[in-house]
């Protein structure tokens, strides 16, 4: 294993050293990252957070126009009911807290423990669902969640900016979500620090169908195959569970070990599937958003939108993670 870190044991704490080091926008303390800026009087505060590994998702999220805090765990280890306490009571502004959950057991334990010990601020939660890969995982009951929750993040960070009430900007979460379907490929495991080795064994010829973002895995393992017609197999289970119809906003994620230019090809061949069932591909993301360490692959989000989705998501954004529009 060859891992720039200074050891397993603080990997996670000098990964956070440094990007407050790098972002004056943002505070660290007690594990918990902050917008420097503190909590804005009226504004309903945006907390989300679970297991480093995953980055930019969770803290590089932080910051105007999206999450008000974020609570990194241990790697793929959900954070502890703590953190999200004093995140919570740190970014209420007197308009409550929407809690942004993804669907795996220990983030939604941990967070409805905090929602209740939570008794002086109002918080509501939403749980991101989003994965059509598997019903059930080693991870959860339901299905897994991964790139809707930078969709959810986005569109109910802004909303939340423009001074709308908890209840607005949570139904307005969950909306995004029911939106919101993905698919991921592994190419390769990835390797945690603590390990120092693969996670799972994957051949050289095979690739993982379905995989989550800890490297559960997927539905099937298949041959290598092309470009082409690994985004066949996403898109194909995409549009199985949610038709692809009118505007669509599209993610093509790398997990954290592909190169830029294979996410192109790859959002080149997304977007001509899309093509082809006569929707149109009218906002775009391609890139590490929600990563598995240093896992070769690929996953793909997709979200039908509307007019006042549309406007929510090119509102002005400004994280270390996404920025536009300031």
């Amino acid at each position: 294993m060859k891992k720039l870190i200074n050891s397993a044991e603080s990997a996670v704490d000098d990964a956070l050293a440094g990007m407050a080091a790098a972002h004056p926008s943002l505070r660290v303390r007690d594990r918990v990252v902050y917008r420097a800026s503190g909590p804005r009087a009226g504004k309903v505060g945006l907390v989300s957070g679970g297991g480093s590994g995953h980055e930019p998702l969770h803290a590089g999220f932080v910051g105007y126009g999206m999450l008000d805090a974020a609570c990194p765990g241990e790697i793929f280890t959900s954070p502890v009911p703590d953190q999200i306490i004093n995140a919570t009571e740190a970014v209420d502004g007197g308009a409550g807290v929407l809690h942004i959950v993804k669907n795996y057991t220990g983030d939604v334990l941990n967070f409805e423990m905090a929602a209740e010990l939570c008794e002086d601020v109002q918080v509501a939660g939403v749980l991101v669902n989003d994965d059509v890969a598997v019903q059930d995982s080693l991870y959860t009951a339901g299905r897994r969640g991964t790139g809707a929750t930078l969709f959810v993040e986005k569109i109910a960070g802004a909303l939340a900016e423009e001074g709308a009430p908890l209840r607005e900007v949570a139904g307005m979460a969950a909306e995004v979500n029911e939106r919101s379907r993905s698919f991921g490929i592994a190419l390769t495991s990835c390797t945690t620090p603590a390990a120092g080795k693969p996670t799972f064994d994957l051949p050289d010829t095979q690739v993982e169908l379905g995989i989550g973002i800890h490297g559960e895995p997927g539905r099937s393992r298949a041959p290598l195959a092309s470009a082409r017609e690994l985004a066949e197999v996403a898109m194909d289970a995409i549009h199985g569970d949610l038709p692809l119809e009118g505007d669509l906003l599209v993610m093509v994620n790398g997990m954290g070990g592909t190169p830029l230019m294979e996410l192109y090809v790859a959002f080149a061949e997304v977007s001509a599937f899309i093509d082809g069932k006569g929707a149109r591909v009218t906002r775009s993301l391609v890139g590490n958003y929600v990563t598995s360490l240093d896992m070769q692959g690929f996953s793909v989000t997709i979200c039908r939108l509307d007019d006042t989705l549309t406007r929510l998501w090119d509102a002005p954004v400004e994280t270390p993670g996404l920025r536009w529009g300031r």
